[in-house]
C-alpha cells in the first residue's frame, strides 16, 4: 500500500472531533455522485426498455417490408411476384394481404376499422402472442360463419366479445350510391398490443373471405408481407427489392411505415440522457466545494506532512484520491440504488403508466451493461477533474504558514 493511498483512505474514513460540518459536507458530495449515477443508469434502463417494448410490439405485428402498388389498386399477377420475393436472400416468409375500409358492427354499435385479410392457416406477424381473449383462428366456426380477430380497444367501442356477431360493410370502388358488401364473421379472438393505431382499427380476416367481401380477383392482391430472417437485414433486404421493383410496383420497410413512432422513441432516447448528465456536472461541482473543505480541515497536517518530507506531488495525489473515493463511494451506491429499482420495478411495477400514452402499462426496464461501464467511467473522471483543482491548492500550501495556521 502506498503512502498516498493510506493517508487518503484514512482521511475519507474518519474526521476531525468537532468536524461534523466536514462530515456533512463529505455525505452530500457522495449522496451527489449516487443520485446522479442512479439517475443517469435508471433513466437509460427506461428510454431503452421503452425502445425495446414498443419496436417489438410494432415489429411483431406490422410487416417488414410491404410491397403494394402506388395507386393502391391491387397486384396483379401477385402470385408470381409472391413466389420471386419469396426466393430473394434475407426473405423468411412473404405472404399476399387483401386491405381496405369499411365498418365494423356488433348489435348497434358501428365504427370504421382497416379490414385486412390474411392466409387463413396464419398471419405472418407475432398476433397470437397478442391474443387476450380467445383464439386466432379465421376459419370457419361452428356458427357456420368465418372467424374474425380484432382489437381490445375496437372491440370495446362496440361491446363484442369472443363469440359475438360481427357484421363487415364495405363499399364497392366505383361509388355512385351502389349498396355495400356486407359479410357477417363470429368473433374468435380480440388481441391488445398498447398501441392505439393497431388496437384502434385493424380488423383480421382470412384471405379468401377478405377477397370476396372486397371483391378482388383471383391471383390479385393489395399487397404482400414481408418478414425477413433477421431484424438487422430489413433496410438491407428493402433495398434490394426496391432495386427490382419496376412501376408501378413500390416497397416500403416498417421504419417508414412508423417512421412517427420510431423518430419519438429516438427523441426520448437523445434528450433523456443529456438532462440527467446535468444533474452528474452539478455533482461535480459540489465535489469541487467538498474536496476544498477537506483541504481547508486538514490545513495543520498538510503542513506536517510536508516538514516530514511529503513532496508537493504526494500531497497532491493524496487528496486527489480522496476526491475519487468520494465519487467511487457515490458511484456504488447509485449503482446499488439503480439495481434495487430495475429488482421493484420488474417484479411490481412500481412506476405505472397510461396505455393510451405510453403504449404500456409500467415502465420497462433494459440495463445495458455498456451503460454501466460509460456512467462509472464518466463518473470517475468527472470526479477526478473536480478534485484536480482543490488538490493542487493542497500541495502549494507553506508549511509554517499552514503549522502556525492550525495552532
Amino acid at each position: 500500500m502506498s503512502f498516498e493511498w493510506f493517508v487518503a483512505r484514512r482521511y475519507f474514513e474518519s474526521s476531525r472531533k468537532g468536524a461534523s460540518f466536514l462530515s456533512f459536507i463529505k455525505i452530500m458530495a457522495v449522496s451527489g455522485v449516487a443520485v446522479g449515477a442512479a439517475g443517469l443508469l435508471i433513466a437509460l434502463a427506461v428510454v431503452h426498455g421503452f425502445k425495446n417494448t414498443i419496436q417489438e410490439k410494432i415489429l411483431g405485428f406490422g410487416n417488414h417490408i410491404t410491397v403494394s402498388t402506388f395507386s393502391g389498386n391491387p397486384i396483379v399477377q401477385a402470385d408470381t411476384l409472391l413466389q420471386f420475393i419469396s426466393e430473394q436472400p434475407g426473405v423468411d416468409a412473404a405472404q399476399l394481404a387483401i386491405t381496405g375500409q369499411g365498418m365494423v358492427q356488433a348489435g348497434p354499435f358501428v365504427e370504421g376499422s382497416l379490414i385486412k385479410g390474411v392466409d387463413e392457416a396464419g398471419d405472418l406477424s407475432d398476433l397470437r402472442s397478442y391474443i387476450t381473449e380467445g383464439t386466432f383462428d379465421l376459419r370457419i366456426q361452428e356458427s357456420g360463419r368465418p372467424g374474425l380477430i380484432l382489437g381490445q380497444r375496437l372491440a370495446r367501442s362496440i361491446e363484442a366479445k369472443p363469440g359475438s356477431t360481427i357484421t363487415l360493410y364495405t363499399l364497392r370502388s366505383g361509388g355512385g350510391g351502389e349498396l355495400p358488401d356486407i359479410m357477417q364473421f363470429t368473433l374468435t379472438g380480440i388481441y391488445n398490443t398498447g398501441i392505439d393505431i393497431f388496437d384502434d382499427t385493424f380488423v383480421m380476416i382470412g384471405f379468401d373471405h377478405a377477397a370476396r367481401l372486397l371483391s378482388i380477383p383471383p391471383g390479385m392482391a393489395h399487397q404482400i408481407d414481408v418478414r425477413v430472417s433477421e431484424l438487422g437485414l430489413i433496410r438491407q433486404v428493402h433495398a434490394q427489392l426496391q432495386d427490382q421493383m419496376r412501376f408501378p410496383i413500390y416497397s416500403e420497410n416498417i421504419f417508414q411505415t412508423y417512421s412517427s413512432l420510431f423518430a419519438w422513441i429516438d427523441l426520448q432516447e437523445q434528450t433523456i440522457p443529456f438532462v440527467i448528465s446535468v444533474m452528474i456536472i452539478v455533482a461535480a461541482f459540489n465535489l469541487i466545494g467538498a474536496v476544498l473543505m477537506m483541504v481547508l480541515e486538514r490545513t495543520r497536517d498538510i503542513g506536517i506532512l510536508k516538514t516530514i518530507g511529503a513532496s508537493d506531488r504526494s500531497i497532491k495525489f493524496i487528496f486527489l484520491l480522496e476526491g475519487l473515493l468520494v465519487g467511487a463511494a457515490g458511484l456504488i451506491i447509485g449503482i446499488g440504488i439503480s439495481l434495487i429499482f430495475y429488482w421493484l420495478q420488474t417484479s411490481w411495477g412500481i412506476i405505472p403508466l397510461s396505455e393510451e400514452n405510453y403504449f404500456m402499462t409500467t415502465a420497462p426496464v433494459d440495463p445495458k451493461l455498456l451503460d454501466f461501464f460509460l456512467v462509472g467511467s464518466i463518473t470517475m473522471l468527472l470526479c477526478a477533474l473536480a478534485s484536480w483543482i482543490p488538490a493542487r491548492t493542497a500541495a502549494k500550501t507553506d508549511p509554517l504558514r499552514v503549522i502556525q495556521f492550525g495552532r
